[in-house]
């Protein structure tokens, strides 16, 4: 981060954007909140979290990583055998979205009657 600018999520050039940005994307929150449970295999993390494409797996999982969110480890065996699992400030970050996410769930709904309204 440029020594000039103080970390700010409503200054539009704060690189924290990007960041939360990935956190609170769709599959970036589900596969942090399924990472809660321990070390998944990318095959067992794709079945945990239903909907999600190879691709949008792939791709979410590689921005976590490139964040310090998602530690990968590739096992040097024959068929290829990479897992998944958080980082010390993944689990931070997992619980915070979680909770989020109880919120909505425990409130849903009220959610879908306000929607109705």
């Amino acid at each position: 981060m440029a020594e000039d600018l103080i970390p700010d999520v409503l200054n539009a050039r704060c690189p924290s954007r990007a960041v939360l940005n990935h956190v609170t994307s769709r599959w970036g929150l589900l596969i942090l909140i399924a990472l809660q449970d321990g070390t998944l295999r990318f095959s067992a993390l794709r079945r945990r979290i239903g909907g999600v494409s190879e691709r949008m797996l792939a791709q979410s999982l590689r921005l976590l990583e490139d964040d310090g969110f998602v530690r990968r480890r590739a096992h040097p065996v024959v068929p290829p055998h990479v897992d998944y699992t958080l980082t010390p400030l993944g689990c931070e970050v997992a619980a915070k979205v979680h909770a989020l996410a109880k919120l909505i769930e425990t409130n849903l709904g009220q959610i879908i009657a306000q929607r109705k309204s």
